[in-house]
């Protein structure tokens, strides 16, 4: 048996801003757009070189889901972007002006510093140790 996991949804204010953050800040690949009618739409996206966990966007419908937005974890880190060269895309991604909560930090797994995405979900940059 194979499985894995096929894509992650994470709620959004607005389809538009969010592919054009996700694409310029973090270099993300436009994997899939489509739309669904009633203003909904199949918005995938993947970090450059990913095969097969995509992002996919889910505009938030309703007072509830709108209220998760950026805190779909209660604070926590929701996501792990891993990387082959930690320093040349923390560099890059502060040149686009993301949002860095800590400096770089070595641990016994790798090299981590924690970002925020447009919304303020957390994320860790991470390069694992070899």
């Amino acid at each position: 048996m194979k499985q894995h996991l096929g894509a992650l949804a994470l709620l959004v204010a607005d389809y538009d801003e969010a592919i054009a953050w996700y694409t310029r800040a973090l270099g993300f690949d436009l994997i899939e757009d489509t739309d669904l009618g009633g203003g909904k739409r199949w918005v995938l996206l993947a970090p450059p070189g990913s095969r097969e966990t995509r992002l996919l966007l889910a505009k938030a419908k309703g007072d509830e889901q709108a209220s998760r937005i950026g805190n779909q974890t209660g604070g926590r880190v929701f996501l792990l972007l891993h990387t082959d060269d930690f320093q040349r895309d923390w560099q890059r991604m502060r040149a686009e002006g993301v949002r860095f909560r800590e400096e770089p930090r070595h641990e016994a797994y790798g090299t981590v510093a924690v970002f925020e995405d447009l919304y303020g979900n957390g994320w860790d940059l991470l390069e694992l140790k070899r």
